[in-house]
């Protein structure tokens, strides 16, 4: 169903945009604004089938599972290589670099792309929150890349100790977002 509202929407948006663009192009000196209004309640309607349709499909059962297991399991993995990463040899300079670009790249980049299932599982705050925690350790994340590709190895230390705070509230909040639906 919802491939196929899909399919009519850009089909719309695409009929409305083109038969607008034509109607302007018959005369230069004139539009006939009756057809060119047709043609923008094409486009219109082609834009709201086409949220319609990403709001259906983000919001069904399958993609919400599929994406809290996402969020879940993306962020024990982050934390799990960032406590690896303290208990483990110390890294420096290009190892942790590395170490960052190849085992929490991924999970970060896993859990961005699932984050707006968050809203339709918790609510807007539980977002905010969890996001807020992520968004920090990120940050901080990138702070010890940049620290160390600058040689500050021993004031990456700080900021890794800072990431590894953040993403653990992170899954805590998460963890009793999930406690509280069940």
């Amino acid at each position: 169903m919802t491939t196929s509202m899909k399919n009519i929407a850009y089909a719309l948006l695409a009929a409305g945009f083109l038969g607008g663009a034509y109607v302007t192009a018959l005369d230069i000196e004139s539009v006939n604004w009756f057809w060119f209004g047709i043609a923008a309640v094409a486009a219109i309607a082609g834009v709201v089938l086409a949220k319609r349709a990403d709001k259906a499909i983000a919001t069904s059962g399958e993609m919400l599972k599929n994406n809290r297991n996402k969020l879940n399991e993306s962020l024990d993995n982050i934390v799990r290589e960032l406590e690896s990463l303290a208990d483990g040899p110390e890294l420096k300079g290009e190892a942790m670099r590395d170490f960052i670009d190849d085992k929490l790249r991924p999970d970060l980049r896993r859990f961005a792309e699932a984050r707006q299932s968050m809203v339709h599982l918790y609510s807007l705050q539980v977002y905010a929150d969890i996001m807020s925690e992520f968004a920090a350790g990120e940050r901080y994340l990138n702070r010890v890349w940049s620290m160390t590709a600058d040689g500050y190895d021993e004031q990456a230390k700080v900021y890794l100790e800072r990431a590894i705070a953040q993403f653990e509230d992170a899954k805590k909040e998460l963890a009793e977002a999930g406690a509280a639906q069940h």
